[in-house]
């Protein structure tokens, strides 16, 4: 895992893992999972791998945060690296079912908080994870970001 430590990342983002479709029913309500767009098999494997791959490449991660949506806080449970956590500064805005700026700044707040010697790792949504690194990303794709100089960078988890 050089890449974390090339820009002493204290951050993890982690778009949920393959849900298919594009977007959520117009039903959607957000502690109804049914109302939403989920992982499928394919998603659970790939969650559940790349938790495996993160914890032979030695990754330790202090606190798992995660979107209030289901396909996120599955992701982020079959990763199987931690209690999970939910952290609306996190949820998607994408669609508007969140308001971007109190999300946005909701993170924002907890990203200044955090440990820089401790590694936090955030399951979210690709508007957010562009929003904060600039960066957009495919299903179960992992960023390492650095609180403190805002740098980051694309993880490949092999």
């Amino acid at each position: 895992m050089d890449k974390l430590r090339e820009i002493d990342a204290n951050v993890l983002f982690i778009r949920h893992a393959i849900a298919p479709g594009f977007g959520d029913p117009d039903n959607f309500v957000i502690n109804q999972c049914n109302t939403q767009r989920n992982l499928d098999a394919v998603g659970r494997s790939q969650a559940i791998s790349l938790g495996q791959k993160l914890k032979q490449s030695n990754i330790v991660v202090d606190k798992v945060y995660s979107s209030y949506w289901c396909r996120c806080i599955e992701t982020a449970e079959l990763l199987q690296l931690g209690v999970v956590e939910k952290f609306a500064g996190l949820n998607s805005f994408f669609e508007e079912h969140a308001d971007r700026n109190q999300t946005l700044k909701l993170l924002q707040e907890k990203l200044e908080e955090l440990n820089q010697n401790s590694l936090t790792l955030m399951v979210t949504h690709q508007v957010v994870i562009q929003a904060v690194t600039g960066m957009g990303v495919s299903s179960g794709a992992v960023v390492a970001y650095n609180t403190r100089t805002r740098k980051a960078v694309r993880v490949a988890i092999e």
